[in-house]
């Protein structure tokens, strides 16, 4: 799962990433508003932490903007703005969840994972499409048709994550070689077509009916026409 932490307070940020990655996050970080606002335009994060005071650009003005460009990631509102106003200020602006420094991290992790259940609206940790379910807690691909399942490896799981997420999207190379590797990845596009057709042989090993179909000069999507 992808989150992006914009944050201009450099030790907070430091200790916020070695949090969230240690949770098994992937976090991309920002300290300057308006190359937050760029990063939350891609539209690649599943949840966003976002502070008020930002050098060019404060969070309120982000959160804002973001929402009228029709970007529905979850928004957690980081800040050490305390007053009742202050709160109800970033809610309307378009936040989903307000915490006010200092917090505790378990409080911190159980309003991200709260925002994530949301987000995707599926119980257990699980998400659906057509005739497979994908399971988080054990990175595993199941077909509910035939009961087959089979381990995942991280990028074979978080493609097919993203591919249901944005199911009946076409998704192009660039998207997902940003969502999957990051933005500073080294990475190449070829990686994408090299981990699409593994994750292609697991579909098939389940015999799963979902498929991965490439759109020529477009990108990927995620279809079953036989169910």
């Amino acid at each position: 799962m992808r989150l992006l932490l914009v944050e201009d307070e450099k030790r907070m940020a430091q200790a916020l990433c070695e949090i969230l990655r240690l949770e098994k996050y992937e976090v991309d970080h920002f300290d300057d508003g308006m190359d937050g606002l760029s990063a939350i335009e891609s539209n690649i994060y599943d949840i966003i932490i976002l502070d008020v005071m930002l050098p060019s650009m404060n969070g309120y003005d982000i959160a804002k903007t973001a929402r009228q460009k029709g970007i529905r990631t979850p928004i957690l509102m980081l800040t050490a703005k305390a007053e009742l106003d202050d709160k109800v200020t970033g809610l309307d602006s378009g936040a989903d969840d307000y915490l006010t420094k200092p917090f505790m991290t378990k409080e911190l992790l159980a309003r991200l994972r709260a925002l994530t259940r949301r987000n995707i609206n599926t119980p257990d940790g699980e998400l659906s499409f057509a005739d497979i379910t994908l399971q988080q807690s054990t990175s595993s691909l199941c077909c509910t048709t035939n009961g087959q399942s089979v381990r995942l490896s991280d990028k074979e799981y978080r493609i097919l994550e993203y591919l249901i997420a944005n199911q009946g999207q076409i998704l192009s190379r660039e998207q997902l070689a940003v969502k999957i590797w990051g933005f500073e990845s080294d990475s190449e596009y070829n990686n994408v077509e090299v981990y699409m057709s593994f994750t292609r042989k697991k579909l098939c090993f389940v015999n799963a009916k979902t498929e991965i179909k490439a759109v020529r000069g477009v990108g990927y999507e995620l279809r079953c026409d036989n169910v």
